[in-house]
């Protein structure tokens, strides 16, 4: 979906193409000043063409009689910017994102599943499950029962209340991580809260506006569904490559799920690759059902390995598969 912005900038590149070719009558025309129909010079020659908007008139009646000698042109105009605008949005869509941010404790890639990480509402970091379950030791070596965040040393929150109020604290100081996580509790009615679909949507949104990309990805699951707007498949599909676009692996993965439906195989492969290259296991193993039905070839399923190799290769660590090892949640890949 392409936004008005990229559309006008389309016709804007192309101007400078359709302007030297061949017309009839006053088409090459788009001097500011000059009716296209009538030749009419001054400063009122206002009244442009809706579609293309690069001719002008001196009155509605001009723009009509000239209509029919502008139309071929006209629709030149809009024909480019279409295929420009669709050129440069799907150049921004598939950039590969920046990667995760790191650890603040180990300083290793964070893990791109949920299980992997832990947001904590005390300093507003996320840290890896690794560091979240490490043993703490005393002065004298002996391991203790520290329930402390690892980061800044706050005890954990004794109740859901205390922790509602942290999260709140952070909301206050625009953590992005908190309004998002605040907007899923209204959604699912967590910690005593209301269950409400609007709340959640407007937390989102400003959680999106400050760069947290799964927000986007959540409007857009709610524009698909119909939770708290109505359903809307257009703004569902534009919030999703808005969410992917900054990094949602999800809302990636759902747009090469779409594209593969409906045929676009070339693109839901580039989905799928810059996926796996953030850590989309799913993604893997839908690149290797398109090359058993030899719709990608073998040399795609081989980088597809190899980038999903390297992304385990930034975020294992011992300690993390120890953790992984004894609690189910906190599991990584």
């Amino acid at each position: 979906m392409m936004s008005d912005k990229i559309c006008n900038d389309g016709l804007s590149e192309v101007n400078d193409k359709l302007n030297n070719m061949s017309t009839t009558g006053n088409d090459n025309n788009n001097n500011a000043s000059i009716c296209a129909n009538c030749g009419k010079e001054g400063d009122d020659i206002n009244n442009i063409c809706n579609k293309c908007k690069q001719v002008k008139y001196c009155n509605a009646a001009c723009k009509k009689k000239h209509r029919h000698k502008h139309k071929k042109q006209c629709e030149e105009h809009v024909r480019l910017a279409a295929e420009h605008a669709a050129e440069l949005h799907d150049k921004k869509l598939f950039k590969q994102p920046p990667p995760n941010d790191d650890c603040p404790i180990c300083f290793l890639l964070l893990p791109t599943l949920d299980t992997g990480r832990v947001y904590m509402a005390c300093c507003g970091k996320r840290i890896c499950s690794g560091c979240i379950h490490a043993p703490i030791y005393d002065n004298q070596g002996n391991e203790i029962d520290d329930k402390k965040c690892p980061f800044c040393r706050t005890p954990a929150a004794s109740s859901d209340k205390e922790n509602m109020e942290r999260m709140l604290k952070r909301m206050e100081a625009n953590d992005a991580s908190a309004m998002y996580n605040l907007g899923v509790d209204y959604r699912d009615g967590n910690f005593g809260l209301p269950q409400d679909y609007r709340k959640a949507l407007e937390l989102w949104h400003r959680a999106a506006k400050l760069g947290y990309a799964d927000a986007y990805c959540n409007i857009g699951y709610a524009y698909e569904c119909g939770e708290g707007v109505k359903v809307d498949k257009k703004k569902a599909v534009h919030y999703c490559e808005l969410a992917a676009i900054m990094g949602c692996i999800n809302a990636r993965y759902n747009l090469g799920i779409e594209e593969e439906n409906a045929g676009n195989v070339e693109r839901a492969r580039k989905h799928y690759m810059i996926a796996i290259q953030g850590g989309k296991s799913d993604c893997l193993s839908e690149i290797k059902e398109l090359y058993t039905n030899g719709h990608v070839t073998k040399e795609d399923y081989m980088k597809a390995l190899q980038a999903y190799q390297t992304y385990l290769g930034k975020i294992k660590s011992v300690q993390r598969d120890k953790a992984a090892a004894c609690r189910y949640r906190s599991r990584y890949y």
